[in-house]
């Protein structure tokens, strides 16, 4: 996709200096500028990249003034980082703006969909799917039995969403996600052997949920392991069986939650965090990365460690972890010069 200055120029409702016909058909941080790339310029810490640039056009505050000649086209608007921000929106919305069915793909008689899909290549859509309008599902996706989707979701490919899933409206499944898989249930038998405890709940995913790529959330046993409106799931978390999440939290990456746990809402939790099952985690909790999760959270803590406590008094220990050797000698030295004295 190629544009013009002017055209970006309109979008942004900003002033060009300099060729207003000059195009470009890609993105660039401003020091890696390249001919036929845009970029901008927000911190001032980078201001003298911009007069070594070979990006084609360059978005600025309308208060920059150069101090020397310049090759790269301006876009003057009122906050660069922000016009930039919505320009990438607008890039992704038309590279994202595809439409039909394409072939082979594999569309069960029961199935239905809306207005303005896209289903991709090697796609399969089993029985009774409910699709709703502006959806778009990339190739080489897999969407079982009675899955409902919502208005204008996008599934990226090789996803995985298996029966009885339901995905609300303006969500994005990042590529193989799996959702609805089985829970991890088994029980032992007198031989200590293990049965496996059927799995037959499902997923729930409600509006405005964004979902990582390699994130797995498995159905529930009974019931339906929940991710209530507005979740922010990064790469690569594992969400067991029963789990409900509440609206807003945000989760990093390689996060693992055990089975039944109940997070609360607007909750800040880092990489690497476990949870122990049939755990209760408060409102507006933040747990900082790589912690252990053994026990219930109250409402606004903030914990670290592992096991967890509270986070304030974790940095106070930390200060004595880091200087026990010290204070191994200097109790030492104590108790020789106590033995000496005796």
């Amino acid at each position: 996709m190629k544009f013009t200055a002017q055209q970006i120029a309109g979008i942004l409702e900003g002033d060009i200096v300099g060729n207003p016909d000059v195009e470009v058909s890609k993105l660039s941080k401003i020091e890696e500028g390249t001919k036929g790339s845009l970029t901008f310029l927000a911190n001032p810490k980078y201001q003298s990249y911009i007069y070594s640039t070979k990006a084609s056009i360059t978005i600025v505050n309308k208060t920059f003034e150069p101090e020397h000649n310049i090759d790269t086209t301006l876009i003057k608007v009122e906050d660069a980082y922000k016009s930039f921000s919505k320009l990438l929106e607008y890039y992704n919305m038309v590279k994202l703006n595809k439409q039909g069915i394409e072939n082979p793909s594999f569309i069960s008689k029961t199935a239905s969909y809306g207005s303005d899909v896209y289903i991709g290549a090697f796609t399969y859509l089993g029985e009774n799917v409910k699709i709703g309008n502006n959806v778009k599902i990339f190739p080489n996706t897999y969407i079982g039995d009675n899955v409902v989707i919502g208005n204008d979701t996008i599934i990226f490919a090789g996803t995985k969403v298996y029966s009885e899933t339901v995905i609300g409206s303006n969500c994005v499944l990042n590529s193989g996600v799996i959702l609805g898989a089985d829970g991890f249930g088994f029980v032992p038998n007198e031989k200590g052997e293990y049965n496996k405890v059927p799995q037959t709940g499902n997923v729930v995913i409600e509006d405005f949920v964004d979902i990582g790529a390699g994130t797995t959330i498995d159905r529930a046993t009974l019931g339906s392991t929940t991710i209530r409106k507005g979740v922010k799931l990064d790469n690569h978390i594992q969400i067991a069986h029963n789990v409900e999440i509440g609206k807003n939290t945000v989760i990093a990456a390689q996060t693992g939650i055990a089975g039944s746990t109940k997070i609360g809402e607007s909750c800040i939790i880092g990489g690497q965090v476990g949870f122990a099952g049939h755990l209760t985690i408060g409102n507006n909790v933040k747990i900082q990365a790589q912690s252990g999760i053994g026990k219930n959270i109250k409402d606004n803590e903030v914990v670290q460690g592992s096991p967890s406590f509270n986070y304030n008094d974790w940095n106070k220990s930390y200060v004595h972890f880091k200087n026990l050797p010290k204070i191994v000698k200097s109790i030492t030295d104590l108790e020789k010069k106590v033995d000496g004295n005796n």
